[in-house]
């Protein structure tokens, strides 16, 4: 089991750019793949990164792309989702999780696959 804990979130204007990270407390975080999700009031939650367990392939939803970079630091057991030209609609509760290693592209985007999350920080962005 892996416990998961954000930090990072905060306010900031739109065109602005923040980096939440995502902690993680095995040392065996580098058997784990990894996602980023996120939650707006009133939405579902919906998939917005992942990155493969050694950070060689990386996914995104069409609505952060060439906007978001997600990256993991195997040696520091953390996983990062950097955030830049955010928008209004970026704003929600974002989530990190953890799952045994995913095999087919097409598990990284179900919320579903991944076992364990974190408890979430709020990122808000000001038009």
């Amino acid at each position: 089991q892996v416990q998961l804990v954000e930090s990072g979130g905060g306010l900031v204007q739109a065109g602005g750019s923040l980096r939440v990270s995502c902690a993680a407390s095995r040392r065996t975080f580098s058997w784990y793949s990894m996602g980023w999700f996120r939650q707006a009031p009133g939405k579902e939650r919906e998939f917005v990164a992942a990155v493969t367990k050694n950070g060689g392939n990386t996914y995104y939803a069409d609505s952060v792309k060439g906007r978001f970079t997600i990256s993991r630091d195997n040696t520091e057991n953390t996983a990062y989702l950097q955030m830049t030209n955010l928008k209004p609609e970026d704003t929600a509760v974002y989530y990190c999780a953890a799952s045994e290693p995913l095999r087919y592209s097409g598990t990284y985007y179900r919320a579903d696959n991944y076992a364990y999350w974190g408890q979430g920080t709020q990122v808000t962005v000001s038009s």
